[in-house]
C-alpha cells in the first residue's frame, strides 16, 4: 500500500508539471498560428503558463469541490443516512483511516458512486440514490469499501487532478480550433510571409488535435489499473467478494443512464456511467471491462472455500 501512495504522489506532482508543458507549449504554437510571430508566440507561452499554474493549484485544492457540484452531490449527515453513514465508519476503520471521508448523495436513480479529494483528510464518497435504494447492505459496503480504497491509497488526487487539468487541455485545444473554423485571429493569406503563417498554423492545430487525446490516453490506460487494483482492496477490507461482485452486477444491469455523468468526472464512478463495458475494454474506455472485474471477484470468492459471505439470494447472477 505504502508504495501504491508514493506511485500516487510522484504521479500527481508529475502530472501538474506535465499540463503545465503542454498547455504552455500549445499556448506559444497558438501564439505563433495567431499572431504570426515569435513575439506573439512567447507572449502566449506566458499567458498559458501562468493559467495553467494557477488551474493546477485550483485543480489541487477544490478539484474535489468542482467534482461534487457538477454531480450534483449534497452533503448528508448520519441522521439522513444511518445505513450509509454506518458502512462509512465500518470501512473507515478497517482501512486504518483518522476519520470518515465527508459522505454525498446524488439525487439520481442510477446506481453509481464516486471518491474524490486531494488526500484522505480532505475526502469525499459520493453515492447516488439509487445506489441506496437498489443495493443491499452488503453489496453497498463493497462499493463503499472500493471507494474507500481509492482514498486510502490516494487515487482520488490523481484522479481528481486529471479529470480537472485534461478537461483544461481539450477546452484549451477546443476553443482554438472552433476560433479557426470560424476564421478568427491569426494571420491572412494577403499578409508578408503568409508561408510561415501557413506552417505555424499547421503546427497549431496538429498540436491542438493531438495534446487532448494524448492526455486522454494516458487518463483511460492508468484508470483502469487503479479499477482493479480498488477491487482487490475492496476485498481486503470487507472480506466479502460477492458483495461488490452482486453491486457490480446490478449497475451493469440498471438501464437507467445517470443524468449527472460527464467525461470529466466519469472516469471517478465506480462504473463509467457513460460506458458499461462488459467483454471488452477500448482504447477510450475508462474502466475495465465488468465481467472481467465480476469473473476476479467470484475468483477470490472461489478461493475463501466455502466461506458463506452472502446469502445465497443476495449472491450476483452472472450470465
Amino acid at each position: 500500500m505504502l508504495e501504491q501512495i508514493s506511485r500516487n504522489r510522484r504521479a500527481s506532482w508529475l502530472l501538474m508539471v506535465v499540463v503545465v508543458a503542454i498547455l504552455t507549449a500549445l499556448g506559444y504554437a497558438i501564439g505563433l498560428a495567431w499572431t504570426g510571430t515569435n513575439g506573439g508566440g512567447i507572449g502566449f507561452l506566458g499567458l498559458f503558463g501562468i493559467a495553467a499554474i494557477s488551474w493546477s493549484l485550483v485543480a489541487f485544492y477544490a478539484g474535489d469541490k468542482m467534482a461534487l457540484g457538477v454531480s450534483g452531490a449534497r452533503r448528508i449527515s448520519h441522521d439522513e443516512e444511518p445505513r450509509l453513514w454506518n458502512v462509512v465508519e465500518e470501512m473507515t476503520i478497517a482501512g486504518g483511516l483518522g476519520k470518515p471521508p465527508d459522505v454525498y448523495v446524488i439525487n439520481d436513480p442510477a446506481p453509481n458512486a464516486f471518491a474524490t479529494g486531494r488526500d484522505p483528510a480532505h475526502s469525499s464518497i459520493a453515492v447516488t440514490r439509487g445506489l441506496l435504494d437498489k443495493l443491499n447492505r452488503d453489496e453497498l459496503q463493497g462499493v463503499v469499501a472500493h471507494e474507500m480504497a481509492h482514498v486510502r491509497n490516494y487515487d482520488i488526487r490523481f484522479a481528481t487532478l486529471i479529470g480537472v487539468l485534461v478537461g483544461l487541455i481539450a477546452l484549451v485545444a477546443d476553443l482554438f480550433l472552433r476560433a479557426r473554423w470560424f476564421g478568427l485571429g491569426g494571420r491572412r493569406s494577403g499578409d508578408g510571409n503568409s508561408g510561415a503563417g501557413v506552417l505555424f498554423l499547421v503546427v497549431a492545430l496538429v498540436f491542438a488535435i493531438v495534446a487532448p487525446l494524448a492526455a486522454r490516453v494516458v487518463q483511460f490506460a492508468i484508470s483502469r489499473r487503479r479499477e482493479l487494483l480498488a477491487d482487490g482492496t475492496a476485498v481486503q477490507l470487507t472480506r466479502n467478494p460477492l458483495g461488490l461482485a452482486g453491486a457490480l452486477q446490478k449497475i451493469a444491469d440498471d438501464p437507467s443512464r445517470l443524468r449527472a455523468g460527464n467525461r470529466a468526472t466519469a472516469h471517478l464512478y465506480i462504473v463509467n456511467p457513460l460506458r458499461k463495458t462488459r467483454d471488452r475494454a477500448g482504447v477510450f474506455d475508462t474502466h475495465p471491462p465488468i465481467g472481467q472485474r465480476i469473473d476476479l471477484l467470484l475468483g477470490m470468492a472461489r478461493g475463501q472455500g466455502s466461506a458463506r459471505v452472502t446469502t445465497e439470494e443476495d449472491a450476483p447472477a452472472v450470465d
